[in-house]
């Protein structure tokens, strides 16, 4: 029996102010958004458009080249703690995953920076489409998504869960992170989303950055008491 078999669990996290210290895609817009990617978030924190849509149009309005995208990325710092985080879950033969409604180009520069270019990645398709000019593909969405986002964290839970048979440890730390808590087997928690998870009564256990992650996680996939 591998040590896989022996603790069934998988890991799903999130990147954007999980891994990463910052969310990338508004650091993008910020720096290189045209005018109207404000509007739209303001339309979307009203919930008058989905995440899905949201995003696509603010991708649409990025003005770069993708030299300087990767010059930008190259800027972005991920917690310290995430690859030490990795190689003790694979110590511990658990996979790890990461499960986004960012941009897998943006996920993958940065990961690779930091030698963790081989994680899965789940995430919205970011395709350049002219010299500086962008469009946002979403092969992960789902019709009967709550959020309507481009990628659709519940199914992509729901489908390792069913595939593998594994249990799901969910990382994440914000709104985006909501529904899918809520269906996980056990989430690590931070930010907003450990009051989220109080309040409905999600088991979870807080933490404050990927080094302590590393140190509940014995615990938790071995099925011994979080503490």
């Amino acid at each position: 029996m591998t040590q896989q078999d022996m603790t069934g669990w998988t890991i799903q996290s999130d990147f954007d102010g999980t891994i990463s210290l910052e969310d990338v895609t508004d650091t993008l817009l910020t720096r290189f958004g045209r005018p109207g990617w404000q509007e739209l978030e303001d339309a979307w924190e009203r919930g008058e458009i989905g995440s899905r849509e949201c995003m696509k149009g603010q991708v649409a309005l990025l003005d770069m080249s993708e030299d300087e995208l990767r010059a930008h990325l190259d800027g972005i710092a991920i917690d310290p703690g995430f690859a030490g985080f990795v190689r003790a879950a694979r110590a511990h033969g658990v996979p790890v995953q990461v499960v986004s409604d960012g941009l897998d180009y943006v996920i993958r520069h940065i990961l690779g920076r930091h030698g963790l270019g081989r994680l899965p990645v789940f995430a919205n398709r970011l395709v350049r489409t002219g010299e500086r000019a962008w469009r946002m593909d979403s092969p992960w969405a789902s019709a009967r998504c709550g959020r309507a986002s481009g990628n659709c964290k519940c199914q992509r839970l729901a489908a390792e869960q069913s595939s593998s048979g594994a249990r799901v440890l969910y990382v994440g730390d914000s709104t985006s992170d909501f529904c899918v808590s809520g269906e996980a087997d056990f989430v690590l928690a931070k930010y907003k989303l450990i009051e989220h998870c109080e309040r409905h009564g999600i088991a979870h256990q807080p933490f404050t950055d990927f080094a302590h992650a590393t140190r509940l996680l014995g615990s938790i996939v071995l099925d011994l008491e979080v503490a």
